[in-house]
């Protein structure tokens, strides 16, 4: 059975991620076309390094330290998912709060545990009055299908630090 639970500041370290599982085998992604979104072959693994683990830590304990949202799928007490939320409205009216990080281990996928933890941060940013949560989306089929049934849409505003960060990413965003 899943808990789901705020994650401390204290909690956020290498050890809280030993049973979770990045590992995403990619073959097709939404690509920008002469304007146009369209499906293209562009197969890869997406998976962390312990880099890459080290600079998670660092801003998932950031995010926690300076306000904003850490919350947690576990199962038997081991991470399954996750998914972050900065405090910090921006956009031209003030109305986005950046869902910074959404992840779920790919043994767990497909059970309902990613809309869990996207409806608790929606919950959040409203409660932290945004109008809408901004994505900056991986762009795999699967992943912006999942962004698309959670009810997103492409951004009408782009938050240019994401798009230089990742440019392969799709900028969404989904109301409130």
């Amino acid at each position: 059975m899943i808990q789901y639970k705020l994650i401390k500041e204290q909690e956020i370290n290498r050890s809280l991620f030993q049973d979770f599982i990045r590992r995403q085998v990619v073959t097709d992604c939404w690509r920008k076309v002469n304007g146009e979104w369209c499906i293209q072959s562009d197969p890869f693994i997406d998976d962390w390094s312990e880099e890459d683990y080290k600079t998670l830590i660092i801003c998932l304990k950031n995010t926690v330290s300076t306000g904003g949202f850490v919350y947690g799928a576990f199962e038997n007490g081991s991470l399954k998912g996750f998914v972050s939320v900065e405090p910090k409205l921006f956009g031209s009216r003030q109305q986005y709060l950046d869902l910074s990080s959404i992840h779920v281990s790919q043994d767990m996928r497909g059970q309902g545990i990613g809309k869990a933890l996207f409806l608790a941060a929606k919950e959040w940013a409203k409660k932290h009055n945004a109008q809408k949560l901004y994505i900056s989306a991986h762009s795999a089929v699967e992943s912006q299908a999942f962004y698309y049934a959670m009810g997103c849409v492409d951004s009408q505003e782009y938050n240019q630090r994401h798009v230089e960060a990742e440019p392969f990413d799709r900028q969404l965003e989904c109301s409130i």
